[in-house]
């Protein structure tokens, strides 16, 4: 019988559907589950969201293949590691969710309580379906979500720092106390953890031995209102029979001037819970109470911790006692009750990175200036500690003092001094305190100091790197890893202080030049999203320069307006203006947009609505009004050649109305993400009315100009977009022509106008007007600094103020998203969804670019280079993403993919360059100039 040709046919589909089946079942899942982590954070003890959020990223099993993305996933959390080990999720088996989702995640199990231990893992479906093997676990704990967890008491010392007037560059008397407390155990625990929360710096013992490689913790709080802690695991450490526990307390922002309130005392002060559990089930508590005895520590806080006052250490090798923390009795001066304390205080888990010693620094040189007085070299400026070895008669005092610059022995009054004790020699190590600078001199040693022995480190918050560029151009090479040194030097503490040595300020205005530099380089979300509660804490309060009229008694914060913001957070202290405060939008859109933070824009939606409330009070006929005293209504700041206090300009009062109006169109967004279309509306149909009354107030036709006509005042109309439509190409040609023409290409900015004039330069892709910039080795430039020997960034483009500070960071944005090309895409998709858009131009003089940018998806790769007048182009996209990739127009585009490659996963547009979509996987194109 012969068959029919339709049931032939539909037998050989049939045959030829199987195979594919079969072919599908037996190959792999195209990507595995890598780089885990909880609120930001790799294995974080202790952290207080009752809601974490958890993350991952996927890695291609096989690289030169495309397209492979997360179709579903499925999450386990166990309360135990053995339970996890055998796939049993008791805490939440989310089963097989379908989403591409893999940030933000919520935890959606059961609720979890204090000190809960969650081990989990992941693992993930890809495009045809496959699933992946699981993860490795990772870990988080809980820390103290209630109140009445904290079964324990602040306890200090009964000393109390005075400060007398007239007291300026005098030192602080108050010695950092020891306390100590023994108990005993039975057993060994299963499990300990001790929570501890400070005003003041502390470092936790037990049994004599420092627990973590954390320093200067917890990191900066507003302590007027909050302390953060830190979760000590204390598991291994722990012994049957006698154990001590040891805090040694540092000064540090105890005697902080803005932190002073009337229920806590000027000294340092600190609260400590632990939590040890037993392999039967059993636990006990041990919390910081009047049982607890202190005596004075061998360490002081040399100076007052205020500006140009912050000073050093005193350390009294006389008074060294190794056994201050070691089981029986201690012997040396008397132990004393503790003191109680009772401060209104919210106890917060610290939730970022804790500082650490992330860069060891060597000395390169050795002078000496006169007989007895060594200089030390150690090569650039840098934010941290030093360890001297030193020698001399029991009693004798050596001096150490830091200096930024090679002419003067100190600067900003950083010094720190160490009395030799009976032995004849020590070791002088910072503890509590920090310096800032290049040269390390010292006095009063009997002989010359051993070189090799001298050791620095850099200290800050032990985020992670995210980003790498290189280019032909060794002196933008230069400017970018001294542009990111800087910053590596100022975030500290959890949050970006403006200068490290004289001020130790969280500046919102100097955020605006360093939040993007960051974000683009840096694994610091965490650090952001703790800054944040920061902002939040200190809306409400007494502004450090007040807010009344001109000629009021600058500092005094006697006159306070609901919803206004301080300049700095946590650290009020200090001038600024709407760029400043304002930095409370500036921070949760640069989060949603990079990060699709929407929890951070929530919770700061508040804070906002109540700082544009305050704007709005300060308005007349559609425009922001001057308001304040001198140092209330700054606009762009130390840009070349800036002189006094310009709160009163008419440039300043046309760029604080354009902030204004970036401000509300930004709330409009993180309102629309938060899911609040009332506020969206509102925000921005004021945003256009404000926008229309700039524009005919302060706009020049005639030379398509705004004021008078500086690089920073149109590129922060351009970026808030107050031009009409039909006078937008116009005010960008008048923007290029003040640069290029008018400036000789010179950048002509401060720190908040000039960080809009990178935005606006990367935004309208004009990297050949950065370049002109940058590419400068003449006054006013970064590479006039770097010829000048500059190791970090100025303050000021002349070099007479502070030479390690956060003014002029902006430039550091550019390399990754101008030159790389390497963006977010919008409307928070971050980079699941982002932009590739290679900074080349015709004629440009730079040859190559290698740039990458680990995502919170996976890397991505932006390569470039000219040669024989083609342009060649290495693009990688990470799973689980997709690129918009734009060509320069004018030149065909031919794809040339890696030998073994699947030549798919590219929607191009047009052949001549437009743009292409990528899918997961790696590129290569050509085209011409």
């Amino acid at each position: 019988m012969k068959m029919s040709s339709w049931l032939l046919a539909a037998l050989i589909g049939c045959s030829l559907g199987l195979a594919e089946l079969r072919a599908s079942a037996a190959s792999p899942c195209s990507v595995r589950v890598v780089d885990l982590s909880c609120e930001y954070l790799k294995n974080p003890d202790g952290i207080d969201a009752r809601v974490p959020r958890l993350a991952w990223k996927l890695a291609a099993t096989e690289p030169l293949e495309r397209g492979q993305r997360q179709t579903a996933f499925q999450i386990l959390a166990a309360s135990r590691s053995e339970l996890l080990a055998e796939d049993r999720g008791d805490l939440w088996d989310s089963g097989w969710v379908k989403s591409g989702q893999s940030q933000q995640v919520e935890y959606q199990g059961k609720p979890l309580r204090s000190g809960q231990g969650c081990w989990w893992k992941v693992r993930v479906r890809d495009e045809r379906g496959k699933g992946s093997g699981w993860s490795d676990a990772n870990t988080w704990s809980m820390g103290l979500l209630e109140t009445s967890d904290w079964q324990a008491q602040w306890i200090g010392s009964d000393l109390v720092f005075e400060r007398k007037p007239g007291s300026a560059g005098a030192a602080n008397p108050i010695p950092d106390p020891w306390l100590r407390k023994e108990f005993e155990l039975s057993e060994p625990p299963s499990r300990a953890m001790m929570y501890v929360a400070s005003v003041g710096y502390h470092e936790l013992y037990v049994n004599g031995e420092k627990i973590g490689d954390g320093v200067l913790g917890p990191c900066v709080s507003d302590h007027t209102k909050r302390a953060r802690y830190v979760a000590y695991d204390l598991g291994s450490i722990l012994k049957p029979g006698k154990n001590v526990i040891g805090l040694w307390l540092g000064a540090s922002w105890s005697i902080f001037p803005p932190y002073q309130t009337p229920d806590k005392p000027a000294s340092p002060i600190v609260i400590g819970l632990a939590v040890v559990e037993f392999p039967n089930g059993k636990s006990v508590r041990w919390g910081t109470d009047g049982t607890w005895r202190w005596r004075p520590s061998p360490n002081t806080l040399l100076g007052l911790w205020d500006f140009r006052h912050f000073g050093g250490e005193r350390y009294d090798a006389r008074l060294e006692d190794p056994q201050w923390c070691a089981a029986g009795e201690v012997a040396g001066e008397p132990w004393k009750p503790v003191k109680i304390f009772q401060p209104a205080l919210a106890l917060s888990a610290q939730n970022v990175q804790a500082d650490k010693l992330v860069k060891e620094l060597r000395p390169v040189g050795l002078e000496e200036r006169r007989p007895g007085v060594w200089r030390i070299d150690m090569g650039r400026v840098f934010t941290g500690w030093i360890q001297i070895p030193v020698k001399g008669k029991p009693g004798d005092r050596v001096q150490i003092k830091w200096s930024e610059r090679p002419d003067q022995e100190i600067t900003h009054a950083l010094r720190s001094e160490y009395i030799i004790g009976s032995s004849g020699q020590g070791l002088f190590r910072n503890r509590f305190n920090y310096g800032v600078g290049r040269w390390i001199q010292i006095e009063g040693l009997a002989e010359k100091p051993d070189l090799d022995s001298v050791k620095g480190w850099l200290i800050r918050t032990d985020y992670q790197p995210a980003a790498s560029f290189r280019c032909s151009d060794d002196l933008l090479n230069r400017i970018y890893d001294t542009t990111l040194w800087t910053y590596e030097n100022l975030s500290l503490g959890g949050y970006v202080v403006d200068c490290a040595q004289r001020e130790r300020m969280g500046y919102g205005g100097d955020a605006h030049a360093t939040t993007g530099t960051s974000l683009d380089n840096f694994q610091t979300a965490a650090l952001y999203y703790k800054w944040g509660q920061d902002w939040r804490d200190v809306q409400g309060k007494s502004a450090s320069w007040g807010v009344g009229k001109t000629g009021d008694e600058p500092g005094s914060g006697k006159k306070v307006e609901p919803g206004n913001l301080p300049y700095t957070a946590p650290t009020y202290w200090g001038g600024g203006g709407p760029g400043w405060s304002g930095y409370c939008v500036t921070l949760p859109w640069e989060m949603w947009q990079r990060l699709g933070d929407v929890r951070a824009a929530r919770e700061m939606l508040p804070t906002i609505e109540a700082w544009l409330g305050f704007l709005e009070s300060k308005t007349a006929d559609n425009l922001l009004r001057r308001y304040g005293g001198q140092w209330d209504f700054l606009g762009d700041w130390l840009w070349p050649g800036a002189e006094g206090v310009n709160g009163d300009t008419r440039e300043t009062l046309f760029f604080n109305n354009c902030f204004w109006v970036w401000n509300l169109r930004n709330a409009a967004r993180l309102a629309q993400a938060a899911g609040h279309p009332e506020l969206e509306r509102k925000w921005r149909a004021r945003a256009e009315a404000v926008r229309a009354a700039i524009h005919r107030e302060f706009y020049h036709a005639a030379d398509a100009s705004y004021v008078n006509g500086f690089q920073a005042y149109l590129a922060i109309a351009l970026v808030s977009d107050i031009p009409p439509a039909a006078e937008r190409a116009r005010v960008e040609k008048r923007l290029e022509d003040e640069i290029l023409v008018n400036r000789g290409g010179h950048f002509w900015g401060g720190i908040t106008g000039g960080s809009f004039v990178i935005r606006q330069l990367i935004d309208s892709n004009r990297p050949d007007l950065v370049y002109a910039m940058a590419s400068k080795t003449d006054y006013p430039g970064w590479g006039d600094m770097l010829k000048r020997g500059a190791t970090t960034i100025w303050e000021d483009w002349e070099g007479t103020l502070s030479l390690s500070h956060s003014s002029y960071l902006h430039i550091g944005a550019w390399f990754i998203e101008g030159l790389g090309g390497i963006r977010p895409g919008a409307d928070g998709q971050g980079y699941q969804k982002f932009v590739l858009r290679p900074g080349v131009w015709k004629n440009a003089p730079l040859r190559s670019v290698e740039s990458h940018f680990d995502s919170p998806y996976g890397r991505i790769q932006s390569d470039w280079s000219i040669r024989e007048g083609q342009i060649n182009y290495h693009f990688i996209v990470p799973p689980n993403t997709t690129a918009t990739v734009y060509f320069p127009a004018g030149g065909k585009v031919t794809e040339k993919p890696p030998p073994g490659s699947r030549k798919t996963g590219m929607n191009r547009g047009a052949a001549h360059g437009e743009k292409a979509e990528l899918a997961p996987g790696e590129y290569f194109f050509t085209s011409g100039l």
